[in-house]
């Protein structure tokens, strides 16, 4: 057994300190034949510190298409030819999709839009909307609407959004490789604003924007600094008219060594399956990554790219025996 599984077993398993930057990059350049073991200790790590609940989150779009942004993996920016057209949801539409969320047994609503951060209409809409469907439907709200002031940090908070989600996408070192319209600190101000308020702190990255696997760790060890309560890692999927849409993706064992790694660098947080796992894992690496590590995913499709039903992952974790956190142990 390679000297860092032995040394995560002890310290990460059986006291609970997270994996270094320096050891991380360790983890993630194990060979195939130590992925079996690597995946075993994960999943050991996530039921000893986290137990055996997976946490179920559907997400809607309120605002599709025209980002001003220029993210490189994004079909949903304006300044590509990506074939994803502008759409806006009114807040009827918006209760009915968070009443669909919660039949297929999600207890989290996120509300998400294509925007640098919310303009004054925007924002109301989303204040609105989460405040209709707290009275009409038994979820959990989050929003996503990119960078925020202090102001519209104390608004959400008031309107009773409870998690907010707002990705540092990559490590701070590769971040000006991937988007130069905003910084890395700049988002990195808001996760800071939105840890203050009180409101949970959701915050995600996409592995293969051609990171190297020290940007990689990089990443981890700034997740691990932060300390949100969620973690979605996604998976880079090449949309047409995008920079990254030549980028191949990675192969699913570096996708599972990766999901490992930030297990053992955030033994105690939710480290949810999000966007672009069908393309590189597949139904048996979905199956892999609850076994190595993961106690969340996302139901359903993305923002712009098809995901599973909602049937199979309930019926996955059925399988799994892994019971979905109720609704009142995820406030």
């Amino acid at each position: 057994m390679p000297e860092i599984i032995e040394y995560a077993r002890r310290e990460v398993l059986e006291h609970g300190r997270a994996l270094t930057e320096p050891e991380i990059a360790q983890v993630l350049r194990l060979d195939d034949e130590h992925l079996p073991e690597l995946l075993e200790l994960a999943h050991a790590v996530r039921m000893r510190w986290c137990g055996p609940e997976v946490e179920v989150e559907g997400i809607v779009s309120v605002k599709t298409g025209g980002c001003p942004e220029d993210c490189h993996f994004c079909s949903q920016s304006g300044l590509f030819p990506s074939p994803v057209r502008a759409a806006r949801l009114n807040i009827d539409e918006l209760i009915v999709a968070a009443k669909q969320t919660a039949e297929t047994g999600a207890t989290e609503f996120c509300i998400v839009a294509a925007v640098r951060g919310p303009d004054e209409r925007l924002l109301q809409d989303v204040c609105d909307a989460a405040v209709k469907i707290r009275e009409e439907v038994d979820i959990n709200i989050a929003a996503s609407l990119g960078i925020l002031t202090q102001e519209q940090v104390d608004r959400l908070v008031a309107a009773g959004v409870h998690r907010y989600n707002h990705n540092l996408e990559t490590a701070r070192s590769h971040f000006p490789k991937v988007v130069t319209t905003h910084t890395w600190e700049e988002r990195w101000e808001t996760l800071q604003m939105v840890k203050a308020s009180g409101m949970e702190l959701c915050c995600g990255g996409i592995i293969g924007l051609g990171e190297t696997l020290d940007q990689r760790a990089e990443l981890a060890g700034q997740f691990a600094e932060l300390a949100p309560h969620e973690v979605p890692l996604n998976f880079l999927n090449p949309r047409p008219g995008t920079p990254l849409e030549n980028q191949p993706p990675i192969s699913a064992s570096d996708a599972l060594r990766a999901i490992a790694a930030f297990r053992l660098a955030m033994p105690r947080t939710i480290l949810r399956l999000a966007g672009g796992r069908e393309i590189t894992l597949g139904d048996l690496g979905t199956r892999d990554g609850l076994l190595g590590g993961v106690n969340a995913v996302i139901v359903g499709n993305y923002l712009t790219t098809l995901g599973r039903p909602a049937t199979q992952d309930l019926e996955l974790l059925g399988e799994l025996s892994m019971p979905i956190k109720a609704l009142g142990s995820a406030l």
